[in-house]
């Protein structure tokens, strides 16, 4: 098993560019999962500048597949006193396939603080029923889960779990928070009849604070699905830390279709 840590690392180039042959433990069908994608754009990305305030937000176009060899490399488009806007290209074996843009931004002295919705009453991860036993893509064996919702209610396009890194030393927590913000099945999963593949094709996230950060490496992360048609979801997603707090919120363009479409049409 390649830690993110490890592959992380090892990817790193001179220029600070990031470069490495995408593991099959890390695939997600036939590309690299999106949270390891994203999380190597980040990374180019705050590579580009020194003394970068924390990241705020991202957007992510998942325009291609990531297969083979992958390479992630970012430009400055604008630096200004208190943020900076940062583009990280990720291309395989040359071709391009995620455009990412990444906002980072210092506090700024205000009275006004508005908190996110706080972390619905669940059991606690010791309590929790595993999940993910041998199931899912080969990137979730990277990952332990825990159920925090009743398992058997189909009714909701909804899923909240337990998840956290198997291997997480040496890790920065905002790497690590987008390594496991996308690590759920699409919020529609429960409703859907018999064995289905998804495919997300893009992701938004808003970093809530500076200081992002958590106990024991398990984060709260839910998929809610807003509208489902045509094969075609738009979903909320969200992360709470530990402690409850609210770290993360985006939204995701998700496709979905029976998994043994791919084989009818070919």
């Amino acid at each position: 098993m390649s830690s993110a840590t490890a592959l992380i690392g090892a990817a790193r180039q001179a220029d600070g560019s990031f470069a490495c042959d995408v593991p099959d433990g890390w695939l997600q069908g036939r590309t690299a999962y999106g949270g390891l994608t994203t999380a190597m754009a980040y990374n180019a990305a705050r590579s580009v500048e020194e003394n970068l305030p924390p990241l705020r937000s991202a957007q992510m176009a998942f325009a291609g597949p990531v297969v083979g060899h992958m390479h992630a490399s970012a430009t400055v488009l604008r630096r200004g006193k208190s943020s900076a806007f940062i583009q990280a290209r990720v291309s395989c074996d040359g071709e391009p396939a995620t455009l990412g843009t990444f906002l980072f931004m210092a506090d700024r002295a205000s009275p006004l603080r508005v908190d996110a919705p706080p972390a619905p009453a669940v059991p606690s991860p010791e309590e929790a029923e595993p999940a993910m036993r041998g199931k899912g893509s080969a990137f979730t064996r990277q990952l332990e889960y825990r159920h925090a919702m009743s398992i058997g209610d189909r009714s909701k396009p909804e899923l909240l779990r337990w998840v956290r890194l198997r291997e997480r030393a040496g890790i920065d927590a905002v790497t690590e928070l987008l390594l496991i913000g996308d690590a759920l099945p699409p919020g529609v999963a429960p409703m859907l009849q018999g064995p289905f593949m998804a495919s997300s094709a893009n992701w938004t996230v808003h970093l809530h604070g500076s200081a992002i950060a958590t106990h024991d490496g398990w984060w709260l992360v839910q998929t809610r699905a807003e509208a489902a048609l045509g094969g075609i979801s738009s979903q909320l997603m969200a992360v709470w830390n530990r402690a409850g707090d609210a770290v993360l919120s985006g939204s995701q363009t998700v496709s979905f279709f029976p998994a043994d479409a791919r084989q009818r049409a070919q």
